[in-house]
């Protein structure tokens, strides 16, 4: 890793390059097309959602504490840095 380039000559690489290319006759894709409707990201980046009912305990438990919030502020308190205040 001797011939490291500086910060200009990366610029000055980057603006003389020409902006589209041609492409060789045998170039390849990076990733092949799945033909018309294939995902547009693959499945390692964005997977499928897991099919199933999620427990409600979890939405019971976000819903009390949000509801809690917002009371305690309706009730003119603050809970904003912790303990419970006159707002």
């Amino acid at each position: 890793m001797t011939d490291l380039l500086s910060d200009q000559e990366l610029a000055a690489l980057a603006l003389a390059a020409a902006a589209d290319p041609p492409l060789d006759d045998d170039a390849v894709p990076i990733r092949p097309l799945d033909g018309p409707g294939g995902a547009l990201l693959p499945d390692w980046y964005m997977p499928a959602p897991m099919a199933g009912a999620r427990p409600g305990w979890r939405r019971r438990v976000a819903i009390g504490v949000v509801s809690a919030i917002l009371l305690i502020n309706a009730a003119g308190l603050c809970v904003t840095y912790g303990p419970v205040t006159f707002g």
